[in-house]
């Protein structure tokens, strides 16, 4: 019989194919394929807590953002799984990176912070980011926290020419 750990493994696993699968559109990274350009949506911006809010799904006529990383991502063509009453709205309107880590709905994982995940949830992190978020969805901007320091001053590590779908001459 498998142990805690084992089954703790496999019900992760289990959801991160769940989330793979319901996902929108096919994985062009997993098919050996070269991504399609990106279509160029609105200008990337940076966001408050406050202002990202506005983009949670509750509007019928506003489109639905979330972030993950410090990267806000436009999940607008998900709706099925992002907008109201769908099953990973919870994600949305918010830095959701804890709660993406651990597969969780958690209104406590729901937040920014990675203090004290696993190794195993940081790899499970940056497959997510790269295989279902950067592969699928327009990158619309970046969390204030992500770009700058608590104390306002610039973060010296934000790299924006590393992210798709970010023209440094357009937006900066």
């Amino acid at each position: 019989m498998a142990g805690p750990a084992s089954r703790r493994r496999l019900r992760r696993l289990a959801a991160l194919a769940l989330l793979l699968a319901l996902a929108p559109g096919p994985p062009t990274a997993w098919a050996g394929q070269v991504p399609r350009p990106a279509e160029r949506g609105p200008p990337v911006r940076l966001f408050t807590e406050e202002e990202l809010a506005r983009y949670g799904g509750e509007e019928e006529d506003q489109p639905i953002y979330m972030a993950v990383k410090g990267v806000v991502f436009d999940v607008t063509s998900g709706k099925e799984f992002y907008g109201r009453g769908a099953p990973y709205n919870a994600l949305t309107g918010k830095d959701s990176t804890r709660g993406v880590a651990k597969m969780s709905l958690d209104p406590a994982d729901l937040t920014h912070d990675t203090t004290g995940l696993t190794a195993e949830e940081l790899k499970s992190l940056d497959d997510v980011f790269t295989k279902v978020y950067k592969a699928k969805y327009p990158i619309v901007g970046y969390t204030a926290r992500r770009i700058l320091n608590e104390d306002g001053s610039p973060n010296l590590d934000f790299e924006p020419e590393d992210q798709p779908h970010f023209d440094t001459k357009d937006e900066f």
